[in-house]
């Protein structure tokens, strides 16, 4: 069975209580939710890329399969 990892712009994962997902559905819907904490401030800021766009931030993120 294939698991699923999301790594954020600066390498680390978007969620720190889970290693990985069981299904690519499960890790997606974990990114959305990963992005809307950042909505009030309007954008992530990387220690790599600086401000990052939310509309953008796919993009920058890593999609591993396991």
């Amino acid at each position: 069975m294939a698991k699923y990892q999301i790594l954020s712009p600066d390498g680390f994962t978007i969620e720190f209580d889970k290693a990985y997902y069981k299904s690519q559905k499960d890790a997606l819907n974990s990114l959305t939710n990963w992005i809307e904490r950042y909505r009030m401030q309007g954008y992530y800021s990387s220690r790599m890329y600086g401000r990052i766009d939310l509309s953008e931030i796919k993009n920058y993120c890593q999609f591993i399969k396991l």
